[in-house]
């Protein structure tokens, strides 16, 4: 029977089979390709080039729009050329690059929302201690230890996944490579190994769940206790949003990766899959980061910037 080293390409699970659809699909996974491009780039932008900005808060938006854009970017260009060209295949290499770059982009980035709320919890709860709590360099060796973990977590799923050998074919029953697709081509019990890695990593995630609920309900008791009901709907439509995405990602990742592999069905995996990996990074930008005044004035003056040039042109 062949194994993993017989296998030099996978081929990806096609959306449809019907020529005018896929052209459908190339073009609704281009818009929303561009507009997590504009919405996070124009994010960098304005942080990087507007010094009221230079704080912990937006330093770590920034470095969750870095993460946004590569997640969206693992995905879509290879799901775009493959609806465009009518192919499904993808190489060997191609799809342990795009195993390696998900769970470090996906990793880092819940560990990165993870302490933005621990910046919103000091903030708010503990604001007379916010400078010596989240100084420059306390933010960047959070920052690092949020990178660094993501990509030694990401080479130890790749290493364990693609050290399994491989008898079930090369058909993948998804838009993308992931782990449980792959596991579902290994032989016998030899996928058990990255299963308890998976385990272990979904049990990290879900540590750090209980840590961004804790912080919010802390958050909520100090802003109850402040009798203006400005303050409360500004907490409250900051929270809000955010806890919405959280709770996306979580379920939606937790379904993919624990359930059974026998409840798996193609059309199910695929809808799971397009909500956790392509949907929160076109609609971060939105939610995170439109609904802040001062974003909102950084980003209209720097396109007032930019027209305002081209016009001198």
């Amino acid at each position: 029977m062949p194994n993993s080293s017989s296998v030099s390409e996978f081929l990806l699970l096609a959306f449809t089979d019907t020529r005018e659809l896929q052209l459908l699909h190339f073009a609704l996974f281009l818009g929303i390709y561009l507009a997590a491009l504009l919405g996070n780039g124009l994010i960098l932008t304005a942080v990087a080039c507007d010094h009221h900005l230079h704080t912990p808060m937006y330093f770590f938006l920034l470095n969750l729009a870095l993460l946004d854009l590569g997640c969206i970017s693992t995905t879509l260009p290879k799901a775009m050329a493959n609806s465009l060209w009518d192919t499904r295949a993808i190489s060997y290499q191609g799809c342990a690059a795009q195993i390696l770059f998900l769970v470090f982009f996906f990793g880092t980035e819940y560990s990165l929302i993870t302490i933005m709320a621990y910046d919103r919890y000091v903030a708010i709860c503990k604001p007379l201690h916010y400078g010596s709590l989240l100084g420059s360099r306390a933010c960047v060796k959070m920052a690092a230890a949020a990178w660094g973990s993501g990509f030694l977590n990401a080479v130890l799923h790749t290493a364990n996944t693609f050290s399994v050998p491989l008898c079930q074919g090369n058909a993948v029953d998804q838009f993308f490579c992931e782990i449980p697709q792959i596991l579902k081509l290994s032989c016998s019990d030899a996928y058990l190994r990255e299963v308890g890695v998976v385990v272990f990593s979904v049990s990290v995630l879900f540590g750090c769940s209980i840590f961004i609920v804790i912080s919010y309900i802390q958050i909520l008791r100090v802003v109850l206790r402040i009798p203006s009901e400005h303050r409360l709907h500004k907490a409250f439509s900051t929270c809000l949003p955010h806890v919405a995405v959280v709770s996306l990602f979580i379920s939606t990742v937790m379904f993919a990766y624990l359930k059974p592999l026998y409840i798996s069905s193609p059309s199910r995996d695929l809808v799971v899959s397009f909500l956790y990996s392509v949907v929160p990074p076109a609609v971060n930008p939105l939610i995170y980061s439109m609904r802040n005044q001062e974003l909102r004035d950084a980003v209209r003056a720097l396109l007032e910037c930019t027209i305002l040039q081209h016009s001198h042109l």
